[in-house]
């Protein structure tokens, strides 16, 4: 059904229930004037000359005369009268009904707004309107709890990197103290000393940059600098630079891409999303697993996923992860963990290539799929290009 037609119907209730009205008070009114006008002329008229002999001591014939030149003289005039009281009659009530379904809309509008839980109940004609305002409430509440759940996220990040920073700052100051007060000692600890510290003030130049990520995140857009990219060459690449991450667990990474695929987008934002995705699907990934990572065009679109065979990720976090600030494990680890924007970034920056990213997950692995527009050229070829990094 179109929506012209569910409006149609939507609609159909009320308009019904005001006609109905409407009818019943134009049928009454004609109804009074129609008793008035035979009144006058039957039975009515008998009695007022009846009572205006005995009232005033009249002769019949001359209470008959008042009576005929007074009321049926001017007949016309009565029921025109009479007529034009009926349908202010009719009018009055009318501005009644309506401005009492304005009262109706009005307590929505407040029952909108108020934090109970019970839905908006109206009229049953109003029943269209009754629908749309609890699915405004239903929406603006989950926004509600959405927001409030993402500022408690982000105050618990901010927790977090606070303590984080404090920790490995301690460790710099406390090495470098030391190396003060204890110029003699020897190269060999000295160098300990410095490799830890270094280390260390690496490790607190992640956390600030994670700072300054959460305020780009929030307050900028994400400009694109467009180009053809060879996607086989860009993922093998980072696949060699993971290899220190993945070898110390035996893992490894494969890349079934084929050579000539083309890749139309931004080399930087898309080498951050794969790098993003790779770097997850290394932290979460068992010992001695292989991640697969596949490419290929089909008409207008380029398929690329990601598979790795790791801990299941619940139906319900699915959704979840591409948020920013969300954390699957609840255990925030102070040597790995980030600031739960790694995939929320990829999102964004997929979107605004027009394209998508998804995640399953299920015991044969989880999946992480994006889709981006192929270029405009002829499709690329299927010749795949396996490479290795274990």
């Amino acid at each position: 059904m179109s929506r012209k037609n569910v409006r149609k119907s939507n609609y159909y209730l009320f308009e019904r229930k005001m006609m109905q009205k409407m009818f019943s008070l134009i049928f009454i009114s004609i109804v009074l004037v129609l008793l008035l006008r035979e009144l006058l002329r039957g039975r009515f008229g008998e009695a007022v000359v009846t009572f205006l002999a005995s009232r005033f001591q009249l002769q019949y014939t001359d209470a008959l005369y008042i009576y005929e030149t007074t009321f049926r003289e001017h007949l016309d005039m009565i029921l025109c009268v009479t007529i034009i009281i009926a349908l202010i009659f009719v009018f009055r009530y009318s501005i009644r009904w309506v401005t009492g379904y304005f009262d109706q809309i009005s307590q929505g509008c407040d029952a909108l707004l108020e934090e109970s839980k019970e839905l908006i109940s109206l009229s049953p004609e109003m029943s269209f309107l009754e629908l749309k305002l609890n699915e405004c409430k239903n929406i603006l509440e989950k926004r509600e709890r959405d927001a409030r759940q993402a500022e408690q996220r982000k105050n618990d990040l901010v927790v977090y990197l606070a303590h984080d920073i404090r920790t490995p700052l301690t460790s710099v100051i406390g090495y470098l103290d030391l190396m003060k007060e204890a110029p003699d000692l020897p190269v060999e600890q000295r160098a300990k000393y410095l490799s830890i510290t270094l280390n260390k003030a690496y490790r607190l130049e992640q956390l600030i940059n994670e700072f300054f990520e959460i305020t780009r995140f929030n307050l900028q857009s994400i400009p694109l600098s467009r180009e053809n990219l060879h996607l086989s060459y860009m993922l093998q690449q980072m696949v060699e630079e993971f290899y220190p991450i993945l070898s110390p667990a035996g893992k490894t990474a494969r890349v079934r891409v084929p050579e000539e695929l083309v890749l139309p987008g931004d080399p930087d934002k898309l080498a951050r999303v794969f790098n993003n995705i790779l770097k997850n699907a290394a932290a979460y990934s068992y010992p001695d697993t292989a991640i697969e990572i596949q490419a290929w065009q089909n008409g207008e679109r380029i398929h690329i996923t990601f598979t790795n065979q790791g801990p299941v990720i619940p139906p319900e976090n699915l959704n979840s992860i591409f948020e920013k600030f969300y954390r699957l494990d609840s255990a925030r680890s102070s040597a790995t963990g980030g600031a739960g924007l790694g995939l929320a970034i990829a999102k964004e920056i997929i979107n605004a290539h027009q394209g998508t990213i998804s995640a399953s997950s299920d015991e044969t692995g989880t999946v992480f799929s994006i889709t981006l527009p192929a270029p405009a050229q002829e499709p690329a070829g299927t010749k795949a290009a396996d490479s290795n990094a274990s």
